[in-house]
């Protein structure tokens, strides 16, 4: 069978001289256990201040706040663990790997090679494994992916499946046949760790578990999958150029570190062998044939969920500055 075109750097124009490439491609320990420190004393605080709030209507803004600060780095961790750029030393990076994953809430095996697909066919319909909902959303589907409802209505019936060995044909589409036995073993180990948990917390009543984990996780959810959904949301769905079906965005400091620069999203895609640290570096060797960032993720996402809002409403869905997928929009307004 004829393999499908590929989403990357030379579809996309977004090529970079293979010297400074290779450079940019250098993987470290350093950086990334800088960063984990640094995020480790942040969470810290966050969650001291949450102490300090309990019993007072100061507990609303201090949970959100350390839920935030714990969800978006699980995210942004897991993710870079996934392709194996955030630790040069093999071991310390599965391991982050595991840790994070299970917050975020997805085993890691499957994780690794769902998002492979992402990357190898971004917005490719039947072919990117993690295109779950269309990129052109209703209010529904955006509420429903927002809240935090979708990842889990789509991950625990997954994890329980694949821990019965009951693999979807998209599954074995993009895991190797001699990784399922192990992808089996992970989705009990993880089921096992949940439920166990769980259980352990309270027979023990280990109150912190749900003060300083799970309740953060759920309030925490909505706002990682808020930074999140702009990546893809509203831009061109079965083109190969990046530039097209992916978004970048401009952040502050405090958002590129808890989001480990992945606001350089384009970039990213064309590019995914460069670790988190140097993506800055690799926006200068690509800023002239990139398009403008979008304004900053709070502003886009209240551009998105204008649009999906005008969507279902049947009226014009075209966004006043966020830039949106050319084809997309032409099959809507026609």
């Amino acid at each position: 069978m004829e393999q499908a075109p590929r989403t990357n750097a030379a579809s996309s124009g977004l090529e970079v001289e293979r010297r400074v490439l290779k450079s940019l491609m250098r993987r470290s320990d350093r950086p990334g256990l800088i960063w984990l420190a640094k995020w480790l004393l942040l969470l810290a605080v966050s969650g001291y201040a949450l102490h300090l709030s309990s019993g007072s209507l100061w507990v609303v803004p201090a949970m959100i706040w350390y839920g935030f600060v714990l969800m978006l780095p699980m995210y942004s961790l897991s993710h870079e663990c996934a392709h194996g750029t955030a630790f040069r030393t093999r071991w310390l990076n599965e391991l982050m790997f595991w840790l994070s994953s299970l917050v975020y809430i997805e085993e890691p095996l499957h994780r690794r090679y769902a998002h492979a697909t992402h990357h190898t066919y971004t917005s490719i319909d039947g072919l990117d494994g993690q295109m779950v909902f269309a990129n052109a959303y209703t209010f529904p589907v955006w509420l429903k992916e927002v809240s935090g409802l979708g990842q889990y209505l789509y991950e625990f019936p997954l994890l329980f499946r694949n821990a019965i060995g009951r693999f979807s044909d998209e599954v074995r589409r993009y895991t190797p046949a001699n990784e399922l036995p192990r992808l089996k073993r992970n989705a009990r180990a993880f089921l096992l760790i949940y439920i166990g948990g769980s259980l352990a917390a309270w027979v023990f009543e280990a109150h912190w578990v749900w003060w300083y984990i799970v309740i953060p996780r759920l309030v925490g959810g909505p706002l990682m999958i808020a930074v999140t959904l702009i990546q893809h949301a509203e831009s061109d769905v079965g083109v190969y150029d990046l530039k097209r079906s992916t978004r970048s965005v401009r952040t502050n400091p405090l958002g590129e570190f808890l989001y480990l620069n992945m606001n350089y999203h384009i970039e990213h895609h064309a590019h995914s062998g460069v670790p988190f640290f140097a993506l800055p570096q690799l926006n200068r060797q690509l800023r002239d044939s990139l398009p403008e960032p979008d304004p900053g993720i709070i502003r886009t996402n209240l551009e998105v969920l204008w649009v999906v809002v005008k969507r279902s409403l049947g009226l014009d869905p075209r966004a006043p500055s966020i830039r949106q997928g050319v084809s997309m929009l032409s099959r809507q307004l026609n």
